[in-house]
């Protein structure tokens, strides 16, 4: 069976019988992603038609392997398939697409594309690198092209990718996808230029990569009982058995496919954490010996395997041994994330282990943490001994890093900075850029169920693997990878909707020169590719198409301190927008955006949308509320944002806008430890309160606040409000004081209000100080742990 990508369209070759009905339509380079190098010259372009064949050096398999892609390529686009021939020294072809090998270019994956009247040549180091000018041809050419000639301007075109690593993930654990999608996923990297699959193969939701010696990894493993139903942890289960696993002939046909793809696929068994299937099926390998179960839910759990136990240690070996028997990749992922210390602690067997191997405690890691150390460092030997080497996720930092590892930097990019600081290899994928299960709007109301999050197109583009680095760092930057993780992902075509066009950005992230990067012409370039996804039936988001909406705020040039909100709108292709500022729908009828931005005095509700020949955009939604706070200066004293969710900082508290319930937008700021307190100038409102009386200073009456709760994430309420008043911004006075429940819901998500009401007074400086709530409650998964504080907007009256 065919994949979408590589499905022929066979309805279209019928219609072509008939010459007449050809035209011509033209070409262009403008592909994704962007070569590093595209000259252009006046002479005659070359015609691309039925009368083309594909030509490749006689005897060399992989470029006729290359060659036929290349034919099936441009059967897709056009319904003509050119005749692949090969050529023998010294023999050539007319009008023909001639590939072949040049030892003089630079980079193994790089290629030169040369383009006149007469032919097209396409040259690499490497059969690699004939195989991406192969896709730059291919995405060169008009997606929908039946039945038509394509004129390839003549020029040349030299390129080479920016990284050696460039990589997708998938994870196959929490839910399950056939054999067919993992081709069709594998064909979507090879349009983009990608050449590593990460297949997350096992996890606590299951088994999925059949291990000979130990069957029923997939016969009890590979299967759980019934799967959550909403967010993880809601305590609703679907009572639906739930599996599926592949089998090593299915893996091996797999990576197969993605070899003759130039891909590498990379398993991934994680270990020691996450590993409540293989317990359920071993239970005996677990510090406690069970009862387990292949987990229901999505999370982290605190059964783990027991690294003073022999057996399990045997194990790990065995199953590793059968990997690269698969899997013949020089790397091999072994997770080492998210691994709780909490069963080695008390357990007798991991304990003597601990004194047997002398791992001590001191003031960076506990004993537990080199525990898991050692059992990294443990298969790393092994799989050293197989030829070999390790990759893992970056909480192996945690510890007595194993010597050789390759490091994949998650959580954001410091634990990739740091581990290129001590000479590690590095793979970028953090989280606030590359997690792709992530939402793609900050309006997530019409969006799937989803983790959270919020990574849309132009945050991914904006990645720079190597920033922070010096230049001998960022040698260790072999390239970046972004993460499909699934719990909430169920079927092909919701992850379809995920990856795509995050993937295109990705793609010239891994590709482009950074100095070649610019945002706002890859969005020219992206309607092109959209076109492929179009022609593949691919379930892409189409938040691209949105209207862009930035709101910045600005102070009166005229001394009085008063300020405003400047809303500036776009669209990728300049359609026409149209808005209304009291909430109704905004038509044709209604107010058109002149490009200059919309400057909002007080409060309003905006309405926006593009409207275009082939139908309206999404509605663009956003209220502002104006109040004495609003726009003036304000000052953090104490507690100070976390660097990773400080975002605009301070000001973001009296903006006039308030955030929505997805605390990643940046219109929340996050507080990990500490009550807030925050001075806000009320006189500045009023202009220069320099020499006013008291008479002449606002009166106040009433202050809230917002705070998103998202108790999944580890994301509290407020637990206390206190309003004090000055003067000279010296001596202060309470006014009012009101304390809130501690938030006891382990599941609850919402965006609360605290407000405090008190008799009128009269004040320059208010100061508010928002308590956070101490602890995680009792039952919470992280119960006991500090919880972070979002906050947005303090609205004073």
């Amino acid at each position: 069976m065919l994949t979408k990508l590589n499905h022929v369209l066979l309805a279209g070759v019928v219609a072509l019988a008939c010459s007449s009905c050809q035209t011509e339509k033209k070409a262009d380079y403008q592909v994704i992603p962007l070569p590093q190098e595209v000259v252009l010259t006046q002479e005659k372009p070359f015609l691309l038609n039925k009368n083309v064949s594909i030509t490749y050096p006689e005897g060399n398999l992989l470029l006729k392997r290359n060659a036929e892609f290349l034919s099936g390529y441009i059967r897709q686009a056009t319904g003509y398939t050119p005749p692949v021939k090969g050529l023998k020294d010294g023999e050539t072809a007319k009008h023909a697409i001639n590939l072949g090998l040049d030892a003089d270019i630079a980079n193994k994956e790089g290629y030169v594309l040369t383009t006149t009247s007469e032919s097209i040549q396409i040259n690499g180091q490497t059969e690699n690198g004939v195989f991406y000018g192969c896709q730059t041809l291919r995405k060169s050419i008009p997606a929908e092209a039946q039945g038509a000639d394509i004129l390839l301007p003549a020029g040349s075109i030299k390129d080479e990718p920016r990284f050696t690593y460039r990589g997708m993930h998938l994870d196959v654990c929490r839910h399950f996808f056939p054999l067919e999608f993992i081709k069709e996923y594998i064909d979507l990297l090879a349009l983009h230029n990608m050449n590593t699959f990460h297949w997350h193969l096992t996890d606590d939701q299951g088994w999925r990569i059949e291990i000979k010696k130990y069957p029923k990894l997939t016969e009890v493993g590979s299967k759980r009982n019934c799967t959550v139903v909403g967010k993880a942890r809601s305590g609703k289960y679907d009572n639906i058995p739930y599996g599926g696993f592949y089998t090593q002939e299915q893996a091996k046909e797999i990576v197969k496919y993605a070899q003759e793809r130039y891909i590498t696929v990379i398993p991934e068994v994680d270990l020691p954490g996450h590993m409540l299937a293989a317990l359920a099926a071993y239970p005996d390998m677990g510090c406690t010996g069970g009862p387990y179960k292949v987990s229901p839910d999505w999370g982290i759990f605190e059964d783990v395997l027991c690294i003073g136990n022999e057996q399990s240690m045997q194990f790990l070996e065995d199953v590793m041994a059968e990997i690269t028997e698969i899997f013949p990749s020089k790397l091999v992922h072994i997770g080492g994330d998210e691994a709780p210390r909490t069963r080695w602690a008390k357990c007798p067997k991991c304990q003597a282990r601990i004194k047997a191997e002398g791992l001590k405690t001191d003031k960076q890691h506990t004993a537990e943490d080199r525990l898991q150390s050692y059992c990294m460092t443990h298969i790393e030997k092994f799989l050293n001994s197989k030829g070999r080497q390790i990759i893992g996720w970056d909480e192996i930092l945690e510890g007595d890093v194993a010597p050789n590892a390759t490091v994949m930097s998650w959580r954001g990019t410091s634990g990739g900075i740091k581990a290129a600081q001590m000479g590690h290899d590095v793979i970028m994928t953090p989280n606030l850029y590359c997690y792709f299960d992530y939402l793609q709007t900050a309006d997530s109301k019409d969006e799937p169920l989803g983790i959270g999050g919020y990574v849309p197109v132009e945050k991914v583009y904006s990645l720079d693997p190597t920033a922070a680095l010096t230049e001998e760092q960022a040698k260790h930057i072999l390239g970046a990878q972004a993460n499909l993780w699934t719990e909430y992902i169920a079927t092909t075509e919701h992850a379809e909707y995920m990856i795509l066009p995050r993937m295109a950005a990705l793609a010239e992230v891994q590709w482009t020169q950074p100095e070649k990067k610019d945002y706002a012409d890859f969005t020219q370039r992206l309607p092109r590719l959209i076109k492929f996804y179009q022609r593949d039936s691919m379930n892409y988001a189409k938040h691209i198409f949105d209207i862009q909406a930035e709101y910045t705020t600005t102070q009166e040039e005229d001394g009085s301190g008063s300020g405003a909100i400047v809303a500036t709108l776009r669209t990728i292709d300049n359609a026409p927008i149209y808005y209304t500022l009291d909430g109704t729908e905004p038509t044709t009828a209604s107010e058109q955006y002149n490009g200059t931005g919309i400057v909002i005095r007080q409060s309003a509700d905006l309405r926006a949308v593009a409207i275009r020949p082939e139908g309206k955009s999404k509605v663009t939604e956003k209220s502002f509320y104006i109040n004495k706070a609003t726009f003036c200066p304000i000052e953090l004293t104490g507690t100070q944002p976390t660097p990773k969710y400080a975002f605009k900082g301070a000001t973001a508290l009296v903006d006039g806008m308030s955030g929505i319930d997805n605390y990643a937008t940046g219109e929340w700021i996050g507080f990990l430890d500490g009550d807030v307190t925050a001075v806000i100038d009320l006189g500045a409102s009023n202009g220069n309160a320099a020499g006013k009386t008291v008479a002449e200073l606002p009166e106040i009456k009433h202050v809230s606040t917002h705070a998103v709760i998202d108790m999944g994430a580890w994301v509290a309420g407020c637990t206390g409000l206190t309003v004090s008043v000055s003067d000279d911004n010296k001596s202060f006075r309470e006014v009012a004081a009101k304390e809130f429940p501690v938030e006891m819901d382990s599941r609850k998500k919402a965006v609360a209000n605290y407000e405090v009401t008190f008799e009128p007074v009269k004040a320059r400086y208010v100061k508010v100080l928002i308590k956070r709530t101490p602890a995680l409650p009792k039952g919470h998964p992280g119960e006991g742990g500090i919880p972070f504080l979002f906050i947005d907007e303090i609205e004073v009256e």
